[in-house]
């Protein structure tokens, strides 16, 4: 199996608190989106967490991102082996836009769009309170779709926390402070 690193695939700051990232996948768009709603696939690639497909329910998403890729890397200083947030559902429009809370502050928007036998899908994280979280989920999100684009087209992502670690240097340098 190769190894998949999307270095070039970085995202973008469209405004100062919001982040948007993009990523083409093997389709059908069907199948991308139960990785977004389905909790037991969305465990492979972000966080579990049980998800009622309808707007203004909560949930709770919790991260295990040593399980992501075997082997994980190796995690930094300062994170745990799992961390959960609560989330709201904003919006629920299946197969092409999902909105959820973002803890107590923020959101994030799942954008699907059909593009030739694959998918085009848009993350856009709104209400980043500064640069210092700006340059956590930027990578996060960057290393997380990469894992979701590996998993999709059946090849080994590398290692999670050193891809977060590589990419956390280049987002510091790409995102003006």
């Amino acid at each position: 199996m190769s190894v998949i690193t999307a270095s070039a695939d970085y995202g973008i700051l469209t405004d100062e608190k919001t982040l948007e990232i993009q990523r083409r996948l093997p389709g059908p768009i069907d199948r991308v989106w139960s990785y977004l709603v389905d909790g037991e696939k969305r465990s492979k690639w972000l966080a579990a967490g049980v998800m009622e497909p309808k707007a203004g329910t909560a949930f709770t998403l919790t991260w295990r991102n040593d399980e992501l890729t075997d082997p994980p890397g190796a995690r930094p200083d300062g994170f745990s082996d799992d961390h959960s947030m609560a989330s709201r559902i904003v919006e629920f429009e299946p197969p092409h836009k999902l909105t959820f809370t973002w803890g107590d502050s923020g959101e994030v928007t799942f954008l699907l769009k059909e593009a030739g036998q694959g998918v085009l899908l848009t993350v856009i994280h709104r209400g980043l309170p500064d640069r210092n979280m700006t340059l956590m989920v930027g990578p996060g999100w960057h290393i997380h779709l990469d894992v979701l684009r590996s998993k999709l087209s059946g090849e080994t992502p590398e290692p999670f926390w050193d891809g977060w670690v590589r990419l956390r240097s280049e987002y510091e340098r790409r995102i003006p402070a």
